[in-house]
């Protein structure tokens, strides 16, 4: 997966009321194997018409790419970095060590120890170098997802609302749910 999403639309613009016309959150994977977990967070930005992109950053196979990628978010005006990784799961971290763009890392399961290798890897930073880490997996990557627009929410009434809107929905979906009879 390569490439960048403004608020679902390829290229630059913000069409539809959507927050901003520059990327906000950047999300980012060790490899696009990674996609099937880390399209869930792309899917809740879109949702909320937050400006995007999303790609492969490897941590291992393209260290001077992730270097750039970390060293310029700032100056490129990036709110946020999502991060997952699978494995050793070192992009999170080093993405952290590099830049002040808060990171949130997603853990993505691996065949063999099922994510637990990469939750161990991601949340166990060193003190000064934070990472905010989510579960493992999808709702990991949609939370993330969801921490990036509550962050981005606290500077936007309009993204605020969105954001008030969708706990209204939860909350009546969950409501609605009913159990089978025994």
């Amino acid at each position: 997966m390569s490439g960048q999403g403004v608020a679902g639309n390829e290229g630059k613009g913000n069409k539809g009321g959507h927050v901003s016309d520059s990327v906000q959150i950047g999300v980012v994977m060790g490899s696009s194997s990674d996609w099937d977990v880390m399209q869930h967070a792309v899917t809740v930005l879109k949702e909320f018409g937050i400006a995007h992109e999303a790609k492969v950053v490897s941590a291992h196979r393209m260290p001077d790419e992730m270097f750039d990628y970390a060293e310029t978010a700032r100056a490129r005006g990036l709110q946020a970095i999502i991060a997952g990784a699978g494995g050793a799961a070192h992009l999170p971290g080093m993405l952290a060590a590099k830049t002040t763009v808060p990171v949130l890392g997603v853990p993505v399961p691996s065949k063999y120890l099922k994510g637990v290798d990469s939750l161990h890897s991601i949340v166990q930073m060193p003190k000064g170098v934070p990472v905010a880490t989510f579960a493992i997996g999808e709702a990991g990557a949609a939370n993330a997802a969801l921490f990036a627009v509550a962050m981005l929410a606290n500077g936007s009434p309009e993204l605020a609302a969105k954001l008030d809107a969708f706990r209204v929905r939860q909350r009546e979906a969950a409501s609605k749910m009913q159990l089978p009879p025994v």
